[in-house]
């Protein structure tokens, strides 16, 4: 191709890593999630969905820009709570996607918590329902088949 990136064939892979790919060994590590007010969502994040809090460096960024960090309990990408990016106003985010080892589980529990979810749908790749956060970004908890 021309500028240089090959396609990969999933068997051709090792180890989550396609060779002589200028990005061979990567992995995202952090999702940006736009928010007004960072407390709010913060508590939205630990107490409803159950990340756990990795940052919380109050104005680091400047005055009322914290830097704060989540992480999921199953492990993969932080998330950072940000109200500083002009180009990413809060609620703007769509499609974060969560996996789930029992999405009827945390359905039941996070409408009990008073989450407003979707009801829960299938799709052909497995199960699947959509909420917002407590800024508006829509969220996707999802079950594989």
């Amino acid at each position: 191709m021309e500028n240089g990136w090959r396609l990969c064939k999933i068997a051709q892979c090792k180890n989550r890593q396609c060779e002589g790919s200028p990005v061979a060994g990567s992995e995202i590590i952090i999702v940006s999630v736009p928010v007004a007010d960072p407390a709010r969502a913060k508590a939205f994040y630990a107490d409803k969905l159950g990340f756990a809090l990795t940052m919380d460096v109050p104005d680091a960024i400047g005055p009322g820009k914290s830097w704060i960090t989540l992480k999921p309990s199953g492990g993969g990408a932080s998330v950072t709570l940000v109200n500083w990016f002009d180009s990413m106003p809060a609620g703007s985010l769509r499609g974060l996607v969560i996996a789930m080892a029992d999405l009827d589980a945390e359905h039941a529990r996070l409408k009990a918590a008073g989450v407003l979810i979707d009801d829960i749908k299938d799709a052909p790749w497995g199960r699947y329902a959509t909420l917002s956060d407590s800024e508006g970004n829509g969220l996707v908890l999802q079950q594989a088949r």
